[in-house]
């Protein structure tokens, strides 16, 4: 039942493009244990987001390019299955570090199975999804992951210190969400799915998400300045500088030529480029900002 077809829609490879929001809020952890470093890590990239891919994938029935997948094969009904499958698997690791965790993973999951499913689809409301998505998978995430991480519960999203960079991540992802859908347009179209993307136009998505690139470089700079942190200012403004050159690069062919240049090549590098910049400059956030490397020293 379980054809390879169908573990080729769970797109495990691209959980590393979500890595960056998981490895900020380890960067912010205070309490941290390598058990459930490893249980909240193998959760939320090879059990939550697989089945999230899985699920959504079998209900869209892509025929094009979809994220991870040049040529997406044919999806059956062993793919819906082993969606769920993946989705208890999720669950059930949860509840290794606590209940409310595992409660955080079921709401992550029941928000992105609405995303495709056809008695609700968010994915054909503009804006509607474009804030779900970037809330779900950013602040909402960021907020399961430190939640995880420190073994606490619900209580995390009243915290400040959780919230304020849990937005940062979502507004990053305002930002990027749009051109992740730049090349699907004809594909969205044909399902009457209004994408934010396609509302806007392709010309229009590079406007709106420069926008908002330049707000997510503003309120991190505000962030890490309010930490007395210029040094990891630094570094994000450097992790950023190949994803902007390549933005702009981009942009600069797509107004010459919109059929050419605005494909699946383009945009997978544009993920590429930018999920490995920010996953760098994290993972040295964590190191610095725990101290790790002064032990080691």
């Amino acid at each position: 039942m379980f054809e390879l077809a169908s573990w080729k829609h769970l797109r495990i490879p691209f959980s590393f493009y979500l890595l960056p929001v998981f490895l900020f809020a380890l960067a912010l952890t205070p309490n941290l244990s390598p058990d459930r470093l490893l249980i909240v890590l193998v959760t939320l990239h090879f059990f939550l987001y697989p089945s999230s891919n899985g699920y959504n994938s079998y209900f869209d029935k892509d025929e094009k390019s979809i994220g991870g997948l040049r040529n997406p094969p044919k999806v059956t009904k062993g793919l819906y299955y082993l969606s769920l499958v993946f989705f208890l698997i999720a669950l059930a690791l949860g509840f290794l570090v606590n209940w409310q965790f595992s409660s955080m993973l079921l709401v992550y999951s029941l928000v992105s199975m609405a995303y495709s499913h056809p008695s609700v689809r968010l994915k054909k409301y503009p804006y509607g999804s474009w804030l779900v998505a970037g809330f779900f998978q950013g602040c909402f995430t960021f907020g399961m992951a430190y939640a995880g991480l420190s073994d606490f519960g619900w209580e995390v999203f009243a915290m400040p210190h959780v919230l304020v960079p849990g937005m940062l991540t979502s507004i990053m992802l305002w930002g990027s969400y749009p051109l992740t859908q730049i090349y699907q347009h004809e594909e969205d179209a044909k399902r009457g799915d209004m994408t934010l993307s396609l509302k806007l136009g392709k010309k229009g998505t590079f406007l709106f998400s420069s926008v908002w690139f330049l707000l997510t470089g503003i309120c991190f700079a505000w962030f890490f300045l309010g930490r007395n942190q210029e040094t990891a200012l630094f570094g994000f403004l450097a992790a950023m500088l190949p994803v902007i050159l390549f933005f702009l690069i981009w942009f600069s062919f797509v107004r010459k030529d919109e059929e050419k240049y605005i494909n699946y090549t383009w945009a997978m590098w544009m993920n590429r480029i930018s999920a490995t910049a920010l996953n760098i400059f994290f993972a040295w956030y964590f190191l610095e900002n725990t101290q790790v490397m002064q032990v080691f020293g």
